[in-house]
């Protein structure tokens, strides 16, 4: 399998999965820290993270499939949400509660 194969598969398997540098319990930036506190504020449990940092190659190909220069990104349902900016804006909003409860019922 192919490394955006890998990565496509890692989104269609996981209704919310956000590509992140280091882990929820210890992210190594402060983009990443505020996109899970973020997607946690907003109700996610079902949450599928992936540390870039450990795997060089979804580093580096992971932009050329979503179009997204910068870590994190965040999926959902499959669709590129964005990055922090964009994921703090749908917490503020209501959005991402509301994006994240669909996740979860269905």
């Amino acid at each position: 399998m192919s490394v955006m194969e890998r990565i496509q598969a890692e989104i269609d398997r996981h209704p919310v999965v956000l590509f992140m540098k280091g882990t929820p319990q210890f992210p190594m930036c402060g983009f990443s820290s505020r996109t899970v506190q973020a997607l946690r504020a907003a109700g996610a449990t079902e949450l599928h993270t992936i540390n870039v940092l450990e795997d060089p190659e979804v580093r580096a190909n992971l932009p050329r499939l979503s179009n997204w220069p910068t870590f994190p990104q965040l999926f959902i349902n499959g669709e590129l949400i964005g990055g922090c900016d964009i994921t703090l804006e749908l917490l503020e909003s209501g959005e991402l509660a509301r994006i994240v409860s669909e996740t979860q019922t269905s």
